[in-house]
């Protein structure tokens, strides 16, 4: 019953904030040139200290860019906090947000590669978790293909930088990044390994 009412508050949040806000990715170009340096002009980081951000989810980025927002007015007490980030999104309007991430979002992601030796351990651990230690299938949120859903602010997490999932996989594991709903991604997090990390974020990277 929890699991039914968070998702109806997370989609009826999303729903709110696209009602209001909605994207053009024509504006989005237009001022999406600073984003270039780290992201790359469409999206396809070149560089695996930044994430690839072509093809997210709308929501999902939306989501981010107004985190990172509130933690530069909240000197970082709230939201997310990224000093990069935050100096990009602290003079940013409810439109720019909208604009950004519908132009972001309509980009072609570049394809990623699994190495063939952590194919086998990446499926069963993204696939069924690990029942022993607690540990959820990653599946249930993100999908058997790594799409997640937009609506739930659930992140499409195939295809990026190795070195960026691996990451935010520890930054969440040690509470660093907070800005997940209900701590979802933090609870998961704390029950893995370092090896189960470097499986996943290699796995992922090549999972369509």
């Amino acid at each position: 019953m929890k699991k039914i009412a968070l998702f109806v508050g997370l989609y009826v949040g999303l729903t709110s904030f696209a009602m209001a806000q909605q994207g053009s990715v024509e504006a989005g170009q237009e001022k999406a040139g600073v984003c270039a340096a780290c992201h790359g002009p469409n999206g396809n980081s070149p560089s695996d200290m930044y994430p690839k951000i072509a093809g997210q989810h709308a929501e999902y980025l939306a989501k981010q860019l107004m985190d990172y927002r509130l933690a530069a007015e909240t000197n970082g007490e709230q939201g997310r906090a990224n000093a990069i980030m935050q100096g990009q999104a602290m003079n940013l309007s409810d439109q720019d947000i909208a604009d950004l991430s519908a132009y972001f979002a309509a980009q072609d992601a570049e394809l990623g590669e699994t190495p063939e030796d952590v194919v086998a351990a990446g499926s069963a651990l993204y696939r069924g978790g690990d029942e022993a230690r607690g540990l959820t299938a990653c599946t249930a949120c993100h999908g058997p293909r790594g799409d997640g859903m937009g609506l739930a602010k659930f992140p499409d997490i195939s295809g990026n930088h190795v070195a960026y999932v691996k990451q935010q996989l520890e930054m969440f594991r040690s509470g660093e990044r907070a800005n997940d709903p209900n701590g979802m991604m933090r609870d998961v997090a704390a029950k893995l390994t370092d090896k189960d990390i470097e499986i996943l974020a290699n796995y992922l990277a090549g999972l369509y």
